[in-house]
C-alpha cells in the first residue's frame, strides 16, 4: 500500500468513528411536563414508538447532528447537517483540534488546524510537510473511500443508529421533556450499567430530537434538528484547496 494512501485510510477511519460515535448515541435533555406530549402515542408501547422515531428519521429529507462522547480519557464531538444527496457540511473536534467539513457534488473537502493535521499525521513519514501544506487549507479527499462516502450519506448514517435494534427495544415511558422547545416523549432503558434515554418529538413527525448514554465506559450525547432545512455546502474555490493525495506523494 502506498504512503498517500496510508495517509488517506488513516484520516478516513478516524473522521469516521467521531461521524458514527455521533449517530449511534442512544440521556437528557431539560424536563418538564407538557399535555400535549403525554397524550402523544397514547396506547402505543415505547419499543412502537422508538420503531416509529427511527422510520420517521430515516424517511426526513435532511437533518442535523450534534453529539459527544468520551471515551479513555479523550473527547470528541461532531455538528453535521446531511441530506438525502450526499450534501452535507460541519465540524468534527477531538481533544481541541478541529476540522470543517464539506461534501458537495462528488468530492469532500476538509478544512483542519494544525492540532488536526498533526493528530491525523503522527508518526507518518514527511508528516510535517504535509501539516505545513494542509494546515488552514481546504483538502480535497479523493471521493473513492468507500468510509468518507459512508460519513455524508444520510441513510448509511441512520442505519448505523439502529444497527443493533436490540438497544431501542424494552424500552419504558418516562414521561415527557422540551428538547430546544419541542415537546418530547421520554423513552428509558437500563442494560449492563448504562442508562440509555431517547427523546421522541410529539408534535408532527416523530422525529428522534436527542439520545444519550449515561455511565458506562463511553457518555455520549446527540442532538437531532434541522430536521428537512436544505444542505448548500459552498465548493471552496480553487486557490483554497490542496489536493491530499499530490501533498501526501510529493512529501515521500
Amino acid at each position: 500500500m502506498d504512503r498517500a494512501r496510508e495517509h488517506r485510510m488513516r484520516l478516513s477511519g478516524r473522521v469516521v468513528a467521531m461521524a458514527v460515535a455521533g449517530i449511534c448515541a442512544a440521556g437528557v435533555a431539560g424536563c418538564g411536563s407538557d399535555d400535549g406530549a403525554a397524550e402523544a402515542f397514547e396506547g402505543e408501547s415505547a419499543d412502537a414508538i422508538a420503531a416509529k422515531a427511527v422510520e420517521a428519521t430515516r424517511d426526513a429529507d435532511s437533518m442535523r447532528m450534534q453529539g459527544e462522547i468520551s471515551e479513555s480519557g479523550q473527547k470528541a464531538s461532531i455538528d453535521l447537517a446531511v441530506d438525502q444527496q450526499s450534501n452535507c457540511e460541519g465540524t468534527v473536534t477531538q481533544d481541541g483540534a478541529k476540522a470543517e467539513i464539506r461534501h458537495t457534488g462528488n468530492t469532500l473537502y476538509l478544512k483542519g488546524d494544525e492540532a488536526y493535521w498533526q493528530a491525523n499525521l503522527k508518526g507518518q513519514q514527511g508528516s510535517d510537510k504535509i501539516v505545513d501544506k494542509a494546515a488552514g487549507k481546504w483538502v480535497k479527499v479523493p471521493g473513492q473511500e468507500e468510509q468518507l462516502a459512508g460519513m455524508c450519506d444520510k441513510q448509511k448514517l441512520v442505519a448505523s443508529l439502529d444497527e443493533d435494534k436490540s438497544e431501542r427495544k424494552g424500552m419504558k415511558r418516562d414521561g415527557t421533556a422540551d428538547v430546544d422547545g419541542t415537546p418530547a416523549v421520554k423513552l428509558t432503558k437500563k442494560s449492563g450499567g448504562e442508562t440509555h434515554t431517547l427523546y421522541v418529538a410529539a408534535e408532527g413527525d416523530p422525529y428522534i430530537l436527542k439520545s444519550v448514554v449515561e455511565g458506562g465506559d463511553t457518555p455520549q450525547s446527540t442532538t437531532f434538528s434541522d430536521y428537512g432545512a436544505k444542505v448548500s455546502p459552498e465548493q471552496p474555490s480553487g486557490d483554497e484547496v490542496v489536493d491530499l493525495q499530490e501533498i501526501a506523494g510529493a512529501s515521500r
